[in-house]
């Protein structure tokens, strides 16, 4: 889709909506209405619709709340105003009369929702899913409108220069891990880079590949591509090099090699004003929260129903809503607080949007933005950067508009999503306090979201699969270990429940539980200073120093604000100043690490869990070696002392740990009222865990 000039985008609006004084959604489109599905085998409960349709909206600039938007004076009408359309899902009862009063607004990841979870559909909760990613790429492609089984979109204007030109700039964009057809498309994990070359000449471009790149942004090997042996275009045995011109895509003339990484720099136009979807997020909540109807009359579907709204994202949405706070968008056009509560899950970083150029579908390979500036809560000074005083509540504490906020984390996001300076700054030299508002939880030794759970997918043969998982990034690679199965899902039960009490009765939740330095449960992150021990069928230096995926330092230019991660980028792709000493948690002799939240399978282990993983070869050899990207591993212990000593493996077998099937049990009922105890686990789901070890194999 061409990118969309705001002059005609606007014109477009205008004619839909009319003038309005006031910025906000002015106007709903309901595109379709269905029941959603009662759960089979599960009894009837309260009867729920799913409601999908567009949300048209527009932005006074000069606000505050809006201003802070990059290049929002670049993407007005000729009113002034600036405008958009967001699609939103919303899950509601079918009688609001059966509404408990809370919703829940999801920040939709890559474009994806999901259904809410069973529990918030028996209690009456809403749920509204709402667009934020304006890049029109991939899953996010822009659509005539919203559809029950669609992605979330967000279409945003382009900026232009005052006098009408296109705004230019450099743009990189990387290929790796590909051989076989002779043309490759440009991505960014796994949509396409958002941006086109202003011109096909290659000779205005340049493309590199390079052998090797290591985690400390280290480059062998780099050779430069003449002009002449690539073009911008799709090739094949139809069409050969240089191909049929396509603005998406490298071929090469001579193939591209699986062993080589592949990097191009180029003139771009016509940018996304990305941090629109900030503003078009926030205003979605503020109509569904508070309005009757919209500007025509078309009525709010929850109208008069909800009273209390937490903000919740996953991962990359999560990420999201620490940006989202940061730059103050808790605070509406009319100075309310948005929401009451604030969950980013699985994040431990900013979101890199609101720059212009931004890719926000990257994962924090080497050179993506997203751990510039504090990220941390409260004001603190950055020496190791440079930076002054500063903190991601700095701004809704100013204006009195700060949520309650919960945040849980597992191993991976340490591994590689850079969460340990946000816990004890970049200096590492103390923890950092977190405000009275601010609950966090780690879920030790846990992959990024969690695992399978169960008990059997920690024993091969029985459940654990001889293959690694795929790696999560830009055609990453493939993991040496099996999967790591500790779950979250149990937790996340229950630190559900408590946020609800939370935010709608005032009761406090369980204190904060994560490894802190001050309880020597935290270390640079190296095999000896944290602990582990030699694990069967890895190298016996992992995980060395060079390891963990760290913290870099980039210059991106002096256009390029870190402390808000605003501006404009001129070095692409940005250098790299230095690179930040990364910690992790410690482990026990087991390998598993210490200072986290009861859970079962760790308090009842069969085996290593971790947040990392290996890079195999195979396919995909470019990051062989390396950390698996963010997704962890797991080292089954060995049924029998003889099995473990034949491995020269010095963990204790699972007879020596349990003796019998009957004692694992007994084990895992043990670790079950611990964390009932401690108010991480209801008294279902500890029923359904000793159910599920009853019937597994362990020890059969």
């Amino acid at each position: 889709m061409r990118p969309i000039h705001h002059k005609l985008f606007g014109a477009a609006l205008l004619a839909l909506m009319g003038h309005t004084a006031q910025a906000r959604v002015t106007r709903i489109v309901i595109d379709d209405t269905r029941p959603v599905p009662s759960v089979p085998g599960k009894p009837a409960g309260i009867a729920y619709e799913q409601v999908v349709g567009r949300a048209f909206g527009e932005l006074d600039p000069k606000l505050a709340q809006n201003a802070i938007i990059q290049d929002i004076e670049l993407a007005k009408d000729t009113d002034g105003k600036v405008r958009y359309v967001a699609s939103f899902a919303i899950y509601k009862p079918v009688n609001l009369q059966d509404a408990s009063g809370l919703m829940w607004h999801d920040v939709p990841n890559r474009g994806r929702v999901g259904l809410p979870a069973e529990q918030e559909l028996a209690v009456g909760d809403i749920g509204l899913f709402s667009a934020w990613q304006g890049d029109n790429a991939g899953a996010t492609t822009v659509k005539p409108k919203a559809s029950i089984d669609g992605m979330q979109f967000l279409q945003v204007p382009v900026a232009r220069n005052p006098d009408g030109s296109p705004v230019q700039g450099q743009v990189f964009a990387r290929i790796v891990n590909r051989t076989g057809a002779a043309s490759q498309p440009l991505m960014v994990q796994t949509n396409p880079v958002p941006y086109k070359p202003a011109s096909l000449d290659t000779a205005k471009a340049t493309l590199v590949s390079r052998g090797r790149e290591n985690m400390n942004g280290e480059v062998f090997d780099e050779q430069t591509i003449a002009p002449t042996d690539w073009a911008w275009a799709k090739c094949d045995a139809q069409n050969p090099f240089p191909g049929m011109p396509d603005p998406t895509q490298i071929c090469l003339k001579n193939g591209f090699d699986a062993k080589r990484l592949y990097q191009v720099v180029f003139t771009a136009q016509d940018p996304y004003v990305l941090g629109i979807g900030f503003a078009a997020w926030r205003d979605v909540a503020v109509f569904f929260k508070h309005a009757k109807a919209d500007d025509a009359g078309t009525p709010n579907p929850v109208a008069n129903t909800v009273t209390h709204s937490i903000a919740r994202g996953i991962s990359q949405s999560g990420n999201y809503l620490r940006g989202w706070l940061h730059l103050g968008f808790n605070r509406d056009e009319t100075g309310r607080q948005v929401h009451e509560g604030l969950w980013p899950i699985i994040a431990g970083r900013r979101i890199a949007l609101n720059f212009r150029w931004a890719q926000p579908d990257g994962v924090l390979e080497l050179y993506q933005a997203g751990s510039e500036g504090p990220q941390w809560w409260l004001p603190r000074p950055d020496p190791v950067r440079g930076l002054p005083a500063a903190g991601i509540l700095d701004r809704c504490t100013q204006t009195r508009t700060c949520p309650k906020i919960m945040e849980h984390f597992g191993s991976a996001e340490v591994w590689a999503l850079k969460l340990t300076p946000e816990w004890i700054g970049t200096d590492a030299k103390q923890d950092l306090p977190l405000p009275a508002n601010v609950k966090r939880y780690y879920i030790a030794s846990s992959n990024h979201g969690g695992g399978a759970g169960g008990f059997d997918t920690s024993i091969p043969g029985a459940g654990l699969p001889k293959a690694g998982p795929m790696c999560p990034g830009n055609n990453f690679g493939q993991g040496l270990l099996p999967a790591n199965p500790v779950p979250h899902k149990e937790t996340v039960n229950a630190l559900r429940l408590h946020f609800r009490h939370w935010v709608m009765k005032g009761t406090e939740p369980p204190a904060s539980r994560y490894p802190m330095l001050s309880k020597n449960q935290l270390a640079v992150a190296e095999k000896t200073a944290l602990g582990y021990p030699t694990l069967p069928g890895l190298r016996p230096t992992v995980p060395e120093r060079d390891f963990i995926m760290p913290v870099h330092d980039y210059d991106w230019g002096p256009g390029f604000k870190a402390i808000d991660g605003s501006g404009v980028p001129s070095n692409a792709p940005p250098k790299i100043k230095q690179v930040l000493t990364m910690y992790a948690p410690k482990v026990d002799a087991d390998g598993n690490e210490v200072g986290g939240v009861p859970v079962v399978l760790l308090d009842a282990p069969l085996g290593t869990y971790l947040g990392w993983n290996v890079t195999a070869g195979g396919a995909r050899p470019f990051h062989q070696g390396e950390i698996c990207n963010y997704v962890g591993g797991m080292v089954p212990f060995a049924k029998t002392a003889a099995e473990r000593q034949a491995n020269n493996d010095t963990r204790l077998s699972l007879q020596e740990r349990y003796g019998s099937h009957e004692g694992y049990v007994q084990a895992v009922r043990q670790a079950t009222e611990r964390a009932m105890k401690e108010g991480f686990l209801l008294a279902e789901d500890a029923q359904a865990l000793i159910d599920a070890a009853q019937k597994s194999a362990v020890l059969r």
